[in-house]
């Protein structure tokens, strides 16, 4: 498997994973506005990341994957907005990590385009 693709595998399950290990932090962060619990959401989102991921990983899905990669990062971008209102008012440590997650999700997307062609 090529390198960008591993790590990119690699990044996105260890993140679903710990959507189900330790969800409390993922809870916290997602959009009040979306129905239901909360929790819900943050397996659907782990869910979501173990299933690219494997797409990643395989080389006949990776194309797909990589693009679907794509997208996800996307679609989590409301929360990584939610954590930056909610920690408006933190410490300046905990605003930088909020405020610093915002224009992390162009690099990833990239990422996951590079793996995809």
């Amino acid at each position: 498997m090529k390198k960008d693709a591993a790590a990119l595998a690699g990044m996105l399950a260890g993140m679903g994973v710990l959507h189900f290990a330790a969800p409390r932090p993922f809870d916290a962060i997602v959009p009040r506005s979306l129905p239901g619990r909360r929790r819900t959401w943050t397996y659907l989102s782990g869910v979501a990341e173990l299933a690219v991921a494997a797409a990643v990983a395989h080389p006949r899905t990776r194309r797909a994957g990589a693009l679907a990669a794509a997208g996800l990062f996307v679609g989590v971008f409301p929360a990584n907005v939610q954590m930056a209102v909610d920690w408006r008012n933190a410490s300046p440590a905990r605003r930088a990590i909020a405020f610093g997650r915002l224009p992390l999700q162009v690099p990833l997307v990239l990422w996951a385009r590079r793996v995809a062609r």
